[in-house]
């Protein structure tokens, strides 16, 4: 069982580097991070969490219901974002940074190319939940937690919890 990494380990301040071989090593990375991202109750997974600086992420919003299903899964291996536009408010947490929510500003709706699993160049347009996502993976990817892109002052709070936390 792969391991997710939390903050402040310094792997997370990684840039990833792009994937160029898309074999069974691959595969079985992107299955178990899948499985860890369902075992945390994430709905997006960056290979950096689990210390693998690779550009690989997976996204799987969730239903109605709140339930996630494997069809909806989205692989997303050397992503680029082509376009983003509108605003949207969104209150995000991060497997990396456990137990932590706050509203961050990401644009709302955004378009993607990437590749799959086997290589294949794909596109993508997102909007609102999946565009949050896409941006907070993406920004893994490129070393930038979600707590980067808070106020001073909320970023103040974020590390009085977090020396707090620790002190137990």
């Amino acid at each position: 069982m792969l391991e997710v990494i939390t903050y402040p380990n310094p792997i997370l301040r990684q840039i990833s580097k792009p994937i160029e071989v898309f074999d069974k090593s691959l595969h079985d990375l992107l299955d178990a991070m899948y499985e860890v991202m369902l075992q945390k109750n994430g709905v997006g997974i960056s290979a950096i969490q689990v210390a693998k600086p690779i550009r690989a992420l997976l996204i799987c919003l969730p239903d109605e219901e709140g339930n996630q299903h494997k069809e909806d899964l989205l692989e997303i291996i050397n992503p680029q974002i082509l376009e983003k536009d509108g605003e949207i408010l969104f209150n995000e947490g991060c497997l990396s940074v456990p137990e932590f929510y706050e509203e961050v500003k990401r644009a709302s709706s955004l378009k993607v190319v990437y590749q799959d699993r086997y290589g294949n160049p794909k596109e993508l347009e997102a909007k609102d939940y999946l565009a949050v996502a896409l941006q907070h993976e993406i920004d893994h990817l490129n070393g930038i937690l979600f707590i980067d892109k808070l106020s001073i002052l909320k970023r103040k709070k974020f590390e009085k919890e977090l020396k707090h936390k620790r002190k137990g």
